[in-house]
C-alpha cells in the first residue's frame, strides 16, 4: 500500500463477489492476473465530537492516479483545520457524509469558503446565518452595533433571512424594500384615519354635551378604541439606513468568499430628503396654534423665542447645559459627557473628547462618533460666566454632602447629579420638555436647540461655512442641506431690519401706489 499523511494511503483489492454477494477475497480465480482488482483510498478522519475514531474509505478506482488525486484532495481539506479542533470535527462530519452518500469529494477552496463563516458544511449559508456571523464579528460602538441588530431583527431577518446568500439577488432585495414601503404606507393611512376619528370623538363646544351627542360620542369612541394605535412609519431616511446595513453585511459575505455579488448596492430607493430647518415665524406660530401641526420636523426658535426659553430655564440646576447647547451647538451626548478638565476658562475653549450615549437604556461613555465631532470649541465670555457659576454651584453641592457625611462620586463631569454621578442623557430631554411646558413657546425638541446655534451664527453675520465650523459637521453639504432655507429666511428678516434703520419723516413709501385715472 502506498502510504500518505495522517494514516492514509492507496491500495488495491479484488472486488469480485460470489452469487450470495460476498467478496471472494483469496478464493477469486482472477487474483494471479496482473491488472485484476481496483484501487482504493483510505484516510483517517478527525474523531467525532465524542472522540470516536473514523476513517474515510472509497474504492473502485481503475487507475492509481485517480485514487491519488482524491487522496491529495482529502489531505488539502484536512490541512484547513490542522489547528482548529472545532473545525476539524465539522470537516470530519462533512467527509463522513461524502463517503456515506458517495458524493464527489469537494475542493478545499469550497470547504474553506463555507468553513470561514461558521455554517453547516453540508448546506449553504442563509441570510439569517450571515447576519448572525456578521453581527458577532462587529467591533463598532455598542450603539452602532445595536442599530444594526435592530434593522436585522425588525426588517432584514423576517424579510430575507430564509434566502441563501449565494442566490440572493437584486430582485429579492428590491422586494424587501418594496414591502417595507408598503407597510409604511399602511401605517400612515391608519394614523391618518385615527387622527380623523379622534376629531370625531371629541366634544369641542364646551360644557356637557346633550344626551343625543353623548350617545354619538360614545359610539365614535368605541370605533376609536377598535382602531390600530398610532405607530411610527418607516421613513425614507430609515430605509436608507436599512439598505446600508444590508450592504455592509453582504460586503462581509464577499470578504468571506460566501458570495461575489452585493445586491443591496443595486436596489432603487426613493431619495431621503434631509428635513429643512425653518424658523418659527409669527405666521407659522399662528398656523400651529390653529392646527397643532409643525411645518417641518426641524423647527428653530427666533433669538427672541430662544431668549424666552433661557429666561424660563435660568433657575434650573442644569441651565448651563441648555445654554451650551443653544449658543454653541453641542449635541446631547457631548454635553452629558463633558469633563471639567477639558474646559479652559482662560482661553475660553471647550474641548469635546467624550460622549455619554444610551445603549438600550444604559448610559455608556464613548469617544465621539467621528473625528469631526471631536474638537475644541471657542465660546463667548457670557458662556464662560455661566459655566463658572455652574461650577460654583456644583462645589457647594459637593461641600454640603461632605458636611452631611454623604459620599460624592468624583466623575469629573460638568453636568452631574447631586451626588456627582452621571446624569442620564434622557434626563436632559425630560427637563427640556418640562421647562418648555411652562412657557407659551411653539414646540421644538432638544436637538432643535442645537440647530438654533446655526441661526445665531447667521444672526451674528456668519455664513454657512461658519455654521459648519460651529456645529462640527463633516461637510458643508450637510450644513447646506439642513440650514440653507433657514439662512435664506434670515436674509429676508435682516434685509427688512436693515431697511427699517433708515429714518423717514413721512409714511409715503409705505403706502400703496394710487391707481392712475383713465
Amino acid at each position: 500500500m502506498a502510504t500518505s499523511r495522517r494514516a492514509g494511503g492507496i491500495g488495491k483489492r479484488c472486488e469480485c463477489r460470489a452469487t450470495d454477494g460476498r467478496l471472494l477475497g483469496t478464493a477469486c480465480p482472477q487474483l494471479k492476473k496482473k491488472n485484476h482488482g481496483a484501487h482504493f483510498v483510505r484516510q483517517e478522519l478527525p474523531p467525532t465530537d465524542g472522540g470516536k475514531r473514523r476513517t474515510f474509505r472509497r474504492t473502485g478506482y481503475a487507475l492509481v492516479k485517480d485514487a491519488q488525486k482524491d487522496l491529495t484532495r482529502l489531505g488539502s481539506i484536512l490541512d484547513l483545520v490542522e489547528d482548529d479542533p472545532d473545525g476539524a470535527v465539522r470537516v470530519g462530519d462533512l467527509l463522513a457524509a461524502v463517503m456515506r452518500d458517495r458524493t464527489p469529494i469537494p475542493e478545499a477552496a469550497e470547504v474553506r469558503r463555507r468553513l470561514g463563516v461558521g455554517v453547516d458544511l453540508e448546506g449553504k449559508m442563509t441570510m439569517s446565518q450571515l447576519f448572525e456571523s456578521w453581527l458577532g464579528s462587529k467591533k463598532t460602538r455598542a450603539t452602532t452595533t445595536n442599530g444594526y441588530r435592530s434593522h436585522v431583527r425588525v426588517h432584514l431577518d423576517p424579510g430575507v433571512g430564509h434566502y441563501r446568500v449565494d442566490r440572493f439577488g437584486v430582485g429579492q432585495a428590491q422586494q424587501l424594500f418594496d414591502a417595507i414601503a408598503d407597510r409604511a404606507d399602511v401605517v400612515r393611512a391608519e394614523n391618518a384615519a385615527r387622527h380623523e376619528q379622534v376629531q370625531r370623538a371629541k366634544w369641542t363646544k364646551g360644557g356637557r354635551p346633550p344626551a343625543a351627542e353623548r350617545e354619538r360620542l360614545a359610539a365614535e369612541r368605541a370605533k376609536l378604541a377598535a382602531m390600530p394605535p398610532f405607530r411610527k412609519a418607516t421613513g425614507p431616511a430609515t430605509v436608507q439606513s436599512i439598505r446600508r446595513t444590508l450592504r455592509i453585511a453582504l460586503n462581509y459575505a464577499i470578504s468571506k468568499q460566501v458570495t461575489t455579488f452585493n445586491a443591496a448596492a443595486h436596489v432603487e430607493l426613493a431619495a431621503a430628503a434631509r428635513p429643512k430647518g425653518l424658523l418659527w415665524t409669527d405666521e407659522r406660530v399662528a398656523r400651529w396654534r390653529e392646527t397643532g401641526r409643525k411645518p417641518s420636523p426641524v423647527m428653530v426658535w427666533t433669538p427672541a423665542q430662544l431668549g424666552a426659553f433661557l429666561d424660563a430655564a435660568e433657575g434650573h440646576r442644569l441651565y448651563a447645559f441648555f445654554h451650551l447647547v443653544a449658543y454653541h451647538g453641542f449635541r446631547r451626548g457631548e454635553g452629558a459627557g463633558q469633563d471639567w478638565e477639558n474646559i479652559s476658562f482662560e482661553r475660553r475653549t471647550v474641548t469635546v473628547a467624550k460622549e455619554l450615549v444610551v445603549d438600550g437604556w444604559t448610559a455608556i461613555e464613548t469617544d465621539p462618533k467621528t473625528a469631526g465631532s471631536a474638537g475644541t470649541v471657542k465660546v463667548d465670555a457670557g458662556t464662560i460666566a455661566v459655566l463658572l457659576a455652574h461650577k460654583e454651584r456644583q462645589e457647594q453641592e459637593r461641600a454640603a454632602r461632605a458636611a452631611a457625611g454623604k459620599p460624592w462620586a468624583d466623575t469629573g463631569k460638568v453636568f452631574a447629579q447631586e451626588d456627582g454621578s452621571w446624569v442620564h442623557p434622557e434626563t436632559f430631554s425630560d427637563v427640556f420638555r418640562e421647562i418648555l411646558s411652562f412657557t407659551d413657546l411653539p414646540p421644538i425638541n432638544l436637538r432643535d436647540l442645537r440647530h438654533g446655534a446655526a441661526a445665531l451664527v447667521k444672526a451674528g453675520g456668519g455664513d454657512l461655512h461658519d455654521a459648519k465650523v460651529k456645529l462640527r459637521h463633516s461637510t458643508i453639504v450637510l450644513t447646506s442641506d439642513t440650514y440653507m432655507e433657514l439662512f435664506e429666511e434670515y436674509e429676508d428678516e435682516l434685509t427688512e431690519r436693515a431697511a427699517a434703520v433708515v429714518p423717514r419723516a413721512g409714511k409715503v413709501a409705505e403706502q400703496p401706489p394710487k391707481e392712475t385715472p383713465e
